[in-house]
């Protein structure tokens, strides 16, 4: 501590109220301390599971991380284990969610542009409102999911399974592609959607078997 500032410091304790203003002074610093070694180390459960199955405790970091408003931008948890995550509203602007289970998780509100959701398993996610635009959801399992007024402008959603989701208000005419995604049974299909994916080569089958083997056909 330099001569002036601790002079500084002496002033303050010597004039009224200044022992408290000091106090507050020091409670802010530490606390912003204590919070960004909080933060520290759940970036650092998160990097160094990246690549692994498994948690590894990133749900428990991730959610920190969003309770206190930290941006997701570019996380990378592709295969991860993130079954029942909260991040409502989360930013994860190119985030990486390859491979990733993240069923039951709840993802509504999320600023999820250009991520990737290649292979991941959605399954009865809670989707609704969220910003999908030119995100990549190729193979992607969406069994169930509530996509409810989803933006899905300029998304691939070739090959995913969408069989049973939720689809009211989606914003569906300008999806980039969608050939051989499965929309059998989906629910709240607003006007004019399956007719033109259809169309544009989705199927629509309750079978695993049949859809697989249309698959297998490409």
């Amino acid at each position: 501590m330099g001569l002036g500032l601790a002079c500084i410091l002496v002033e303050w304790v010597g004039i009224p109220g200044g022992f408290g203003i000091l106090w507050n002074l020091i409670s802010v610093a530490r606390r912003d301390l204590r919070l960004k070694q909080k933060h520290y180390r759940a970036w650092q459960v998160i990097n160094s599971a990246q690549g692994k199955g498994g948690s590894g405790g990133r749900i428990d970091a991730l959610e920190e991380l969003h309770a206190d408003g930290v941006p997701l931008v570019g996380v990378d948890v592709s295969g991860a284990f993130l079954q029942g995550i909260d991040l409502s509203r989360a930013n994860l602007l190119r985030a990486n969610f390859r491979a990733a289970d993240v069923r039951g998780g709840n993802l509504s509100g999320a600023q999820m542009q250009y991520v990737d959701l290649v292979s991941a398993n959605l399954r009865d996610a809670d989707l609704r409102n969220a910003d999908l635009r030119n995100a990549t959801l190729q193979d992607a399992d969406l069994t169930g999911a509530n996509l409810g007024e989803a933006d899905f402008e300029g998304a691939n959603l070739a090959k995913s399974d969408l069989r049973n989701s939720d689809f009211r208000n989606t914003k569906w005419q300008k999806i980039e592609a969608i050939k051989l995604a499965n929309v059998f049974g989906i629910k709240n299909a607003p006007a004019g959607f399956l007719n033109w994916a259809i169309q544009n080569g989705a199927v629509s089958t309750e079978s695993d078997t049949e859809w697989q083997a249309l698959l297998a056909r490409e």
